[in-house]
């Protein structure tokens, strides 16, 4: 640890970034043929990089996000009909700007939840909220929050993250309750927030799978409007040895 005055007071003011930055600067050679503003410039930078660091850091912890999926592992060799340009266009965030949706369908196995926290974990890293939930189990939480009074304030959550990742569409058997809760979050979240949603079941059949023609007729409209369909197919990729990382790309 350099043993300096500015240092001390850089580290009690919190500025680690640039705490860091200055014991490094010490080692350097030729730190001496550099200028005030130089220096500082290099201070400054450190100091964003390290917050910007820090804060996407704890998005990511807040996401929840079920596999640690990154997009430079995504395996676009595999042959599952996934469009590399569209993926790599989606990559970019330009949906979550525009406040669209993504769905993700195709049988398991496939790497739909592989694929939807890596557009999640970009969201991340490029400044978004975002919030993992396997479907059924938000259904759970919704139902005992009716019960605890704590329904208003985790729909208001729930409508305030940019990217929210509702995984496992179509697994639940839907009643009244669970089918009203589920156009109430779409609802608030329509054309506000962008949604990604994966599913075993073909768009196609989400209709009839929800059960109520008129509801169904509303939650589709604030799903399918807006959206980027991404139909997977092929074999699982649990069957295949990673072999880009440790991780294993599949659900």
């Amino acid at each position: 640890m350099l043993n300096h005055p500015t240092y001390d007071t850089l580290t009690r003011l919190r500025l680690h970034g640039m705490a860091q930055a200055l014991a490094e600067q010490t080692l350097l050679p030729d730190v001496g043929a550099m200028t005030f503003e130089e220096r500082l410039g290099l201070l400054l930078d450190r100091e964003q990089a390290e917050r910007q660091n820090r804060l996407t850091s704890s998005r990511l912890r807040r996401a929840l996000l079920k596999q640690p999926a990154v997009p430079e592992d995504v395996d676009y060799r595999h042959p599952r009909g996934l469009d590399k340009a569209l993926f790599r266009e989606l990559l970019t965030g330009a949906w979550i700007q525009r406040h669209q949706n993504i769905l993700l369908t195709g049988p398991t196995g496939v790497g739909k939840t592989y694929l939807a926290c890596a557009l999640a974990n970009t969201a991340c890293r490029q400044g978004s909220t975002a919030l993992y939930y396997r479907l059924p189990r938000l259904f759970e939480e919704l139902a005992l929050s009716h019960g605890d009074g704590r329904y208003p304030k985790l729909m208001e959550k729930l409508a305030k993250v940019d990217v929210l990742l509702l995984d496992d569409w179509g697994l639940a058997l839907l009643d009244d309750d669970r089918r009203r809760d589920l156009l109430e979050l779409l609802d608030d979240r329509y054309q506000t927030r962008s949604t990604i949603i994966t599913s075993q079941l073909p768009v196609a059949h989400w209709h009839d799978s929800l059960g109520d023609p008129t509801l169904a007729d509303a939650i589709l409209d604030r799903v399918v409007h807006h959206a980027h369909q991404i139909h997977l197919k092929g074999e699982s990729l649990r069957k295949h040895k990673p072999k880009l990382t440790h991780e294993t790309e599949s659900e």
